[in-house]
């Protein structure tokens, strides 16, 4: 693994998903928790967006692949330990938002890769 890579998918993979985990705890105190994802997913989009357009430089669309395994990975880890062991939710926590965001978190970066790669090609 080179370093890049390990930025790209394990660093910005990790960040991005404590950015959401922050944002569930400040809406938190503003939106019911039965609608927190869906207040968070927008602003999640929008980061996850512009990392992936600023930040990440993937050449083939195997790297893309690769972090969009990283990504989900890290998310549903790290939601599992951190959300559902750590806080306990009452109400539960695995609805259909947290499964599109798992689907997002794997597709944003696919998405974002083609654009770019056939970008290049033209």
């Amino acid at each position: 693994m080179n370093k890049p890579f390990i930025k790209d998918s394990l660093g910005w993979g990790f960040i991005l998903w404590f950015i959401g985990y922050i944002l569930g705890f400040v809406f938190f105190t503003l939106v019911p928790p039965a609608y927190l994802g869906w207040a968070i997913m927008p602003f999640g989009i929008a980061i996850t967006l512009w990392v992936l357009f600023r930040k990440v430089k993937g050449d083939s669309m195997k790297y893309y692949l690769s972090i969009a395994v990283a990504w989900t990975l890290i998310a549903v880890v790290c939601d599992y330990l951190f959300l559902v062991m750590l806080l306990k939710p009452a109400d539960g926590y695995y609805k259909l938002d947290v499964y599109i965001y798992y689907v997002l978190a794997f597709l944003m970066p696919l998405a974002v890769g083609y654009y770019g790669l056939s970008k290049k090609k033209t």
